[in-house]
C-alpha cells in the first residue's frame, strides 16, 4: 500500500502558490486511481496554519507541518531537513511536490537521505493497475517519455500548468506539528533581501493568462520603408503594463542584435519560446510579427488557444498552426487594442 505524501512550501503571504495547488490536484488523483493508498500532506513555512486551512478539505488523512522563522525562507540546508522529517513522519513511499526553485533545489538532498530516488520536470501521471508511471518531456519537448521505478520512496517534482489547480473548499486544518532540531551549521545561510524588478518591468510571467509574442517584424522596415523601434517598443509596453501578459520572442528576434541589426532593448533570451527555448504553459497565446515556423511554433505546444497576427496570409501561422491568424499590420492592430484597454 502506497503512502502519499504531498508536498508543498508556503509563499511570502503564508499562502500555498498556484503551481502547489495545481500539484495537490495531481496528488488528489493520483490517491484515487492508485488502490489502497493514503494521502497526507507536508507543509514548510514560517507560519502554516493558513496554508492548511486552503488544503483542509483535499481529503489528505493528516496534515503534517514544520514551521518557525528558520523555515520562513528559501535555504538548502533547513528545507532538506524539513521534508526529511515530513517525509519519515508519514512514512511516504511517494512525495509529490511542485517544481519550484526552493524545491528543485533542496528535494534531490531528500532523496538522498531517504535512500531513495526522484525525478523532475514530471508533466503527466498515470496509474496502469498497480503500477505508477510518469511523464516527461525531451529534447525541448519533443519527445516525451513514460517511467516507472521499483525503487521507494520516490520523489516527484512536477511542472507547472501540467495539471488544473484545486478548487478544493478551505476550512480548518488540523495541523500537526513536526520537529526538526537545527545547528548553527544548518542556518548559516542568510537571506538578506531580495531584489526584483518592479512589476512594470517585469517581462516574465509564468502565471499570465496570456503569452504574448514578438517576432523579429516588430524591427523590420514597415509600410512607409522605415523602421520603428521605438514605437514597436512603447505598443508592446503598453499592452503588457495594461493586460499584464507575458513577453515571449522567436529567436530570430533575439539573435538580431548579434547581426548589427535593430533590436528591441528589454528582451532577452530569457524571452526565447521554442525548440531552443522556452515551453510555456499559458492558456492563450498571441504571436505578433513572426511567421511560425516549426522550430518557433514547438514552443506553443502547451498553449490551449493560440492566435496570430501576420500581414502574409501564407505565413506558416496558417498552416493549421494557429487557431486564428489575422492578417493584417500588428502596428496597427495593437495600437488599436491598447486603445480599447485604456477605455476599459
Amino acid at each position: 500500500m502506497e503512502k502519499i505524501l504531498y508536498l508543498a512550501h508556503t509563499d511570502s503571504n503564508g499562502q500555498l502558490p498556484r503551481i502547489a495547488l495545481e500539484v495537490l490536484s495531481a496528488a488528489q488523483k493520483l490517491s484515487k486511481d492508485l488502490a489502497g493508498s493514503t494521502l497526507m500532506a507536508g507543509l514548510i513555512g514560517g507560519d502554516v496554519k493558513s496554508a492548511a486551512d486552503q488544503i483542509a478539505g483535499s481529503g489528505a488523512v493528516k496534515i503534517f507541518g514544520v514551521s518557525g522563522a528558520d523555515f520562513n525562507e528559501s535555504r538548502y540546508a533547513t528545507d532538506a531537513k524539513a521534508a526529511e522529517a515530513l517525509a519519515k513522519a508519514a512514512g511516504a513511499t511517494i512525495v509529490i511536490a511542485p517544481g519550484t526553485s526552493r524545491f528543485a533545489r533542496a528535494l534531490p538532498g531528500l532523496a538522498f537521505r531517504l535512500k531513495g530516488s526522484i525525478d523532475t520536470h514530471v508533466s503527466g501521471i498515470a496509474v496502469n493497475g498497480a503500477q505508477l508511471d510518469i511523464q516527461r518531456w525531451y529534447y525541448r519537448q519533443r519527445m516525451v517519455a513514460t517511467l516507472t521505478r521499483a525503487a521507494r520512496p520516490w520523489v516527484l517534482l512536477v511542472d507547472s500548468g501540467a495539471f488544473p489547480a484545486c478548487a478544493g473548499a478551505k476550512g480548518s486544518a488540523n495541523v500537526e506539528a513536526v520537529a526538526v532540531t537545527l545547528t548553527d551549521a544548518d542556518k548559516r545561510t542568510k537571506v538578506t533581501g531580495v531584489q526584483a524588478p518592479s512589476a512594470d518591468a517585469q517581462t516574465i510571467r509564468p502565471d499570465a493568462e496570456l503569452l504574448f509574442v514578438a517576432g523579429a517584424g516588430w524591427t523590420k522596415k514597415q509600410s512607409d520603408g522605415q523602421i520603428h523601434g521605438k514605437d514597436a517598443e512603447k505598443i508592446i509596453l503598453d499592452f503588457l503594463k495594461t493586460s499584464k501578459a507575458s513577453l515571449g520572442s522567436s529567436k530570430s528576434l533575439v539573435d538580431l542584435g548579434a547581426e548589427g541589426e535593430a533590436v528591441l532593448s528589454f528582451i532577452s533570451h530569457l524571452n526565447q519560446v521554442g525548440q531552443t527555448g522556452a515551453t510555456p504553459r499559458h492558456p492563450k497565446g498571441l504571436a505578433t510579427c513572426c511567421h511560425g515556423e516549426e522550430p518557433h511554433v514547438v514552443g506553443w505546444r502547451f498553449i490551449s488557444e493560440r492566435r496570430a497576427i501576420n500581414t502574409d496570409a501564407n505565413c506558416g501561422w496558417a498552416q493549421g498552426k494557429a487557431d486564428v491568424l489575422y492578417v493584417a499590420d500588428a502596428f496597427a492592430v495593437m495600437r488599436k487594442v491598447n486603445e480599447l484597454l485604456a477605455k476599459a
